[in-house]
């Protein structure tokens, strides 16, 4: 089992915040953490919507708002040393995983300075130095990477993780079932992380899964899975650590699929004609956010103050991220060959300068 202060977020939640019987300064301290990360996510995510809209922002946009408690619940059950694969809908996970908001707002706007050096944008988030492997484009893409990572840490002996997060839509994909197939072959340590808000882009999950029950399909690959209440920043961390610890003391892969709901649109150019509204409205009733806010205050964990004093220093953080971000530079031109090819590796019209 990892060690708490090697962990990426705070040491594990109390089984107070469920009961009530508020406790003690630590009970209090962990409730608080894993509302700062979410809140931060929330409005990083709805800073980028105004800045996308704005024009300072480019490409693609796909908001993680709604989903934020998969991210930062499990997180908590994962250590430094463990590698983290995600999809393109990552800024949240980069944001708990410890990657600083202005390097991450500076990538979104492509600027130098950005976690990787404006060349990811909002849709390749990268950072080796956090075992931040994407942030991929491609549905599904992370999963055989995922596999491969978790194969080369079995290799070189590295007691650790590959955690794998991925959406529904990912599931109809072909690498998911060649990749749970080898990990649970190879029983390797991987962690996979189904977030599924019913809607792969614009397609219900009924319609394009006979078996919605996406736990069922990794049990068929004889690999442990369950389904955990994704908008419930606590369950996810109970069953994300349970797991994480099984996977990582040897005993093979694991599974879990978190149900959630995304309220934002698909991305920043969908229509949003495939759900009605009075659909996301009822999921928005169980913001996980301000759920756990309530909660929080239902125990006397937190004041409507020390609220108030959280959201200032949100809104601070993201302000000079922005500012960070702004004031970044683009790299030069003639830079924009370096790292396409390995060194020796680059064609020779590239190598002499003519590409």
């Amino acid at each position: 089992m990892t060690d708490s202060s090697d962990t990426i977020g705070s040491p594990a939640a109390p089984a107070v915040l469920d009961s009530g019987a508020a406790e003690g300064p630590a009970w209090r301290d962990h409730g608080v953490h894993l509302l700062r990360e979410m809140v931060r996510i929330r409005r990083f995510e709805e800073k980028c919507a105004e800045l996308y809209s704005a024009g300072s922002i480019r490409g693609f946009l796909h908001l993680y708002i709604g989903e934020e408690a998969v991210a930062v619940g499990a997180m908590q059950a994962l250590g430094r040393e463990d590698g983290i694969v995600a999809t393109y809908r990552e800024h949240g996970h980069a944001l708990a995983r410890g990657i600083a908001m202005d390097r991450l707002m500076a990538e979104m706007f492509g600027k130098r300075e950005g976690c990787s050096r404006g060349r990811g944008g909002s849709m390749h988030v990268f950072d080796a130095q956090s075992r931040f492997y994407g942030g991929n484009a491609i549905v599904g893409g992370g999963l055989p990477i995922a596999v491969g990572l978790a194969l080369a840490d079995r290799m070189r002996r590295r007691p650790c993780v590959t955690a794998c997060f991925f959406g529904d839509g990912a599931v109809a994909e072909g690498e998911f079932h060649e990749s749970l197939n080898l990990a649970a072959l190879w029983k390797l340590p991987v962690l996979f992380l189904c977030e599924n808000n019913l809607y792969a882009m614009g397609t219900r999950l009924d319609r394009a899964q006979s078996q919605v029950d996406l736990a069922a399909k990794a049990r068929s690959y004889l690999i442990p899975a369950d389904a955990v209440d994704g908008m419930d920043v606590l369950a996810v961390e109970a069953a994300t650590r349970q797991v994480a610890d099984a996977v990582r003391r040897g005993e093979g892969p694991a599974f879990l699929e978190f149900r959630t709901y995304r309220f934002r649109a698909h991305s920043m150019f969908d229509a949003e004609l495939y759900r009605e509204k009075a659909e996301v409205e009822t999921w928005k009733k169980r913001d996980p956010v301000k759920a756990f806010t309530a909660r929080l205050l239902e125990r006397s964990l937190v004041t409507d103050g020390d609220i108030t004093a959280l959201e200032a220093s949100v809104s601070d953080e993201v302000g000079l991220a922005v500012q960070f971000a702004e004031q970044g530079t683009w790299e030069p031109v003639e830079d924009l060959l370096k790292d396409v090819y390995t060194p020796g590796g680059r064609p020779p019209a590239a190598a002499a300068g003519e590409a």
